[in-house]
């Protein structure tokens, strides 16, 4: 639906587990980065919208793990939109290992659209126009 934004983090020391492994946790955390620069890719920023008086709770994440990422590997995080309804935007993440180049994470997440009182409600026009513009490079 949308053309991909690619970010690109090196994995830090205190984001590893014991066995030297990324914690499994901070995959949402690199999935939020992710998020804040497809908005900046497409003119935006998440703290513009909440300026606008809306926000985008995460209802629902799912995450398939399927590689290694240890420490002080880069990996670039994917993200593009798989689908919008008419409240709701799921965005879809692939993370890519650079220094293996092995695909090691697939996942999404669901959110809605709130406005400052916490109810859903209908994406407006403006702002799906803003999601829907394609990345600048």
């Amino acid at each position: 639906m949308s053309e991909p934004t690619i970010e690109r983090i090196r994995v830090r020391y205190g984001e590893t587990d014991q066995m030297g492994h990324a914690y499994y946790g901070n995959y949402m955390l690199w999935f939020e980065q992710a998020r804040g620069a497809w908005c900046r890719a497409r003119g935006f920023t998440y703290k513009e919208l909440e300026e606008m008086g809306y926000k985008l709770p995460v209802v629902e994440v799912w995450a398939k793990y399927r590689g290694e990422v240890k420490y002080d590997d880069v990996i670039a995080v994917r993200i593009w939109i798989g689908e919008m309804r008419r409240a709701a935007i799921q965005f879809m993440y692939e993370v890519i290992n650079e220094t293996t180049g092995q695909v090691t994470t697939e996942g999404y997440t669901w959110h809605v659209f709130v406005a400052d009182s916490m109810k859903v409600i209908s994406i407006p026009p403006e702002i799906r126009l803003m999601m829907e513009k394609e990345p600048e490079n």
